[in-house]
């Protein structure tokens, strides 16, 4: 097929942005609506790559390679696996709904403007979306690592701006308080993330200088260097390789975020209006573990097992630190966040876990949990502009006024504590039995984070949505047309998943399957084996 149809899934948002953001400041309803068909059709587009990609084929499809730099070899080179489809499909099944979550019409009536509604979003903000979701689909399908690295650091640049100067308007302080404390948390997202990459570009430059050494011309081509290493025409002595993995490593930990490198989350999460924080965690975050299995294990598979016991620990540590933390929250949206730092626990161990089980059950989680968090964190959205507040202590006895968004709520929760029947249950599922085969104890730790899940997520429910009604929540209106199509989907997406992940787990598995054989490991033995 000769179509670049990679590059048109990652341009058309691109051109979608720079039309959008071009679109007269009058014309602000035509900006939505045109911000909202290009990601439609950026959809499709990702429905196509999905239909054309071949499970039991080439492990990258659809490819494309052409000189770029080429005194730095340097390749304009795209391809997907299935792990990539994935999250491509995920990215460009999201958008749509953030944009249609963030939408606020003009003539509002005067009884909704309440303190998180007094902005209205501009052409700018939808244009900002669309940057970031071009930016986050040429990651999934870059196969030459500097390409990756340039819009790995560039999406930060959009993302400043949507948590700056879109932020939350419903902070617990006064107005200018609030305005502080988004600056603070934009601030602190992007000097995280560009202290990850300025030490991954370090690691990026290495790479080449390792691969110019032995080949004698350097470059940056996943698949190049893959080969290479696997024929033994490249190899690294073993403290160069741990010291570029640390680089590669230390930039996606940040990003996915896993502990101690998560701080800029909760801020961030808890400053951004409830489409942005989707945007962040259920979208930006799984470049970070994504970039882990097609990276890190890729280039560095001896590395990668010797850094293996730490970064299960970390894990572990993401997994109950981050469920703990969420029990003690008093503020909704940062009470959704540290749970995903939970959760980016399960995928990371399940990434290292080194078992077919453990890492299809990350790619799984990655998406299930940008489905789930996106469903939870919407609703939460819609709850939080009606009542102007973030605080749990605001509310009680919602659902006796608006039992519709009660029960959205509730599903999105169950979703995220991981209740059989609903997607995140599988993947979880997987990530555990995956990690139980090669680390029993580390399997058992990670357990408890299922029994904190639950706590924090019935009490947030229990808190909020039952007793006697509160003050200021007696007229809550229940969820609107709008807001029905924004999550009617997504739930309908979890329990379509939960009951039938086949379609995912076709894609995936064989793309877990090469990167297992990339560090060279394969599914532990039972010791018992099953009779016949």
């Amino acid at each position: 097929m000769s179509f670049p149809l990679l590059t048109a899934t990652a341009v058309l948002p691109a051109l979608g942005a720079v039309a959008t953001a071009a679109v007269p400041a009058a014309r602000r309803t035509a900006a939505k609506w045109l911000a909202l068909a290009v990601s439609l059709a950026t959809l499709v587009l990702a429905a196509a790559v999905a239909f054309r990609f071949d499970p039991g084929g080439d492990r990258y499809q659809l490819t494309e390679s052409h000189t770029w730099i080429a005194d730095f070899g340097v390749r304009y080179e795209l391809g997907v696996d299935g792990i990539a489809v994935a999250l491509i499909a995920l990215t460009a099944v999201l958008v749509p709904f953030v944009i249609l979550a963030g939408w606020h019409d003009a003539d509002a009536p005067e009884e909704e403007d309440r303190p998180n509604r007094r902005w209205r979003p501009t052409q700018g903000f939808f244009a900002l979306i669309l940057a970031v979701e071009a930016m986050v689909i040429i990651s999934f399908e870059a196969t030459d690592v500097f390409l990756f690295y340039i819009f790995f650091e560039a999406m930060l640049i959009p993302m400043y701006f949507l948590i700056g100067g879109f932020g939350d308007r419903a902070g617990p302080h006064g107005e200018e308080e609030t305005a502080k404390q988004r600056s603070y948390a934009a601030v602190k997202f992007l000097l995280y993330n560009l202290a990850g990459g300025l030490i991954m570009l370090a690691a990026v430059i290495g790479l080449y200088a390792v691969t110019a050494d032995q080949l004698g011309e350097g470059t940056f081509s996943l698949q190049a260097i893959t080969e290479a290493r696997a024929s033994g025409e490249l190899t690294m002595a073993a403290g160069t390789e741990r010291l570029l993995f640390l680089g590669f490593f230390f930039a996606f930990a940040v990003k996915a975020p896993l502990w101690p490198l998560h701080t800029w989350l909760p801020n961030a999460m808890g400053e951004s209006t409830a489409p942005v924080a989707v945007l962040i965690t259920a979208v930006v975050d799984k470049v970070g573990t994504f970039a882990m299995l097609r990276f890190c294990l890729g280039l560095f598979p001896g590395a990668s097992q010797w850094a293996t016991p730490v970064i299960v620990v970390l894990a572990l540590v993401s997994i109950v630190y981050g469920a703990l933390l969420a029990i003690g929250q008093r503020d909704i949206k940062r009470l959704i966040a540290y749970a995903s730092i939970s959760h980016f626990g399960f995928i990371v161990l399940g990434v290292f876990a080194m078992t077919s089980q453990g890492q299809g059950g990350a790619t799984l989680y990655m998406v299930n949990h940008g489905i789930s968090t996106a469903a939870l964190m919407l609703v939460s959205g819609f709850l939080i502009s009606r009542r102007g507040s973030r605080l749990i202590a605001d509310y009680g006895g919602v659902q006796k006024v608006a039992p519709v968004l009660a029960g959205t709520f509730l599903i999105g929760g169950l979703a995220t504590l991981s209740l059989p029947g609903l997607a995140p249950f599988v993947s979880e599922f997987l990530v555990l039995v995956g990690t139980f085969t090669r680390y029993p104890v580390a399997g058992i730790v990670a357990t408890s984070g299922i029994v904190l899940a639950a706590l924090y997520v019935l009490v947030l429910y229990q808190r909020t949505m039952t007793g006697p009604v509160k003050p200021g929540v007696e007229r809550m209106p229940d969820l609107r047309v709008r807001e029905l199509a924004v999550v009617a989907p997504l739930i309908a997406l979890l329990i379509f998943l939960g009951v039938f992940p086949k379609p995912l787990t076709d894609i995936v598995d064989p793309a877990v399957q090469h990167t297992l054989s990339d560090v060279r490991k394969t599914d532990p033995k039972p010791e018992v084996e099953a009779a016949k």
